[in-house]
């Protein structure tokens, strides 16, 4: 495969950027309302009934919100349940501005983009049962109890939580391998990611792989869209690579939240769950995989739609979620990132991707291909003048390259724990 590849170099808004963002995963310190909260341990040797009450009424309370009634149910191999609720009584439409609402109907899609609306395969674990979700319905994973206990908050269990951002890179605990392109004004982005189940050591560890659309000045009030692919046993239980979406307002404060667990992101579809786990999954020399994602700004209505593959719309997030977003974006990024929570005292051994370096190439790294964005005229271009960044090197790295058949692509991930990186 021919290619030129692009010089690696930071930039400061961008590192300040990943800053921002890691300061703002998962926390796991514990805190009071962590300790009112969090499940008993068969080791705790007392037992305070006013706590456990308190913990069981908040959980109920929360659950309650989260999983709506359901029309119809199904098993999926991997133990999760997808309800199959009415559209208009998804989560989304306890927002105050949706109340009494119905999903909106399909926008002008970008020019230069013609899909298919065809699902050439089934992509989740939960479809393999042959069983669908009816029309007017769409399919949402169903909280757990035992997935509230596992978070570090169950008041804010599906979110992140911002901790003081860190000026200094290598002691956040998170790492990143990213392409990104700023300066301009963006109305969208697109991408082909290449799909894996990397090891995560910790269950307070995550690998995901993702696009982000950002907005903001990087402060209180950044705006992000995101979407993509990770695994994240704290969140989920288990070790499967997820599709997922997330969304902020206000750098990840008060606002947004992973997939459907808050109102905000109205789900149009009824064949893909997200937060269901993806198969199948890409092999070390075997077969590769990968998914097609779209974020894109209806010029009509303002909103930001996500589209899957050739053409399956899933949904949109309402303009009215956002501030900056809701004129356009400033930064597109798309790459990799993971928790290194240093448990033992050394590098995590959690890995980004399929878990090797960028230099190995096709069959052996993970990619993002076909890296394109919308501009002004609702019109899907390249990238120009894509930058690419790994903050640190010897764990996770990347290079990006140019070719006539992915067009914009780049390798990333790595190993984590190695001998140059301990």
């Amino acid at each position: 495969m021919a290619s030129s590849w692009c010089k690696i170099y930071p930039t400061t808004i961008l590192l300040f950027f990943l800053l921002l963002v890691s300061s703002v995963r998962l926390v796991h310190s514990s805190k009071l309302e962590d300790q009112n909260l969090q499940s008993s341990s068969p080791t705790n040797q007392t037992f305070k009934p006013e706590q456990e009450l308190q913990k069981l009424k908040i959980l109920k309370s929360r659950l309650r919100k989260i999983n709506k009634p359901a029309l119809k149910t199904i098993q999926s191999p991997d133990g999760d349940l997808i309800d199959c609720v009415l559209s208009h009584l998804q989560p989304a439409f306890d927002h105050p501005l949706l109340k009494g609402k119905k999903p909106l109907e399909p926008p002008e899609r970008p020019n230069e983009h013609n899909p298919s609306n065809i699902m050439t395969e089934d992509f989740q674990l939960w479809s393999f049962s042959g069983e669908t979700c009816p029309e007017g319905t769409v399919p949402i994973r169903r909280t757990s109890e035992k997935d509230m206990l596992r978070a570090s908050s169950v008041r804010r269990f599906g979110r992140k939580v911002r901790r003081h951002v860190r000026r200094d890179s290598t002691s956040n605990g998170h790492e990143h391998a990213v392409g990104y392109v700023s300066g301009e004004q963006y109305y969208g982005a697109k991408a082909s990611i290449n799909v894996w189940a990397p090891r995560v050591s910790s269950q307070y560890e995550f690998s995901l792989s993702q696009m982000w659309v950002i907005s903001g000045s990087f402060g209180d009030d950044l705006n992000t869209i995101e979407a993509g692919w990770q695994v994240s046993p704290e969140l989920y239980g288990d070790n499967y690579p997820r599709f997922f979406t997330y969304w902020t307002s206000d750098a990840y404060q008060a606002t947004g939240c992973y997939n459907l667990l808050c109102s905000g992101f109205v789900q149009t579809n009824n064949r893909i769950a997200i937060g269901a786990a993806i198969s199948p999954t890409s092999s070390y020399n075997g077969g590769q995989f990968d998914i097609s994602l779209l974020i894109w700004k209806d010029p009509k209505h303002g909103n930001w739609w996500l589209e899957f593959g050739s053409g399956i719309l899933v949904g949109y997030w309402p303009s009215f979620l956002f501030t900056h977003l809701r004129d356009h974006a400033s930064m597109v990024q798309f790459g990799g990132e993971v928790v290194n929570s240093r448990q033992s005292g050394f590098h995590t051994s959690t890995q980004m991707g399929s878990g090797h370096f960028a230099g190995e190439g096709f069959g052996k790294a993970s990619y993002f291909r076909n890296l394109q964005i919308v501009d002004w005229d609702n019109s899907l271009i390249p990238l120009s003048n894509l930058k690419v960044l790994a903050d640190h090197p010897n764990c996770y790295d990347i290079q990006g390259g140019i070719n006539n058949v992915w067009g914009n692509y780049f390798y990333y991930g790595g190993p984590g724990r190695n001998v140059r990186c301990p």
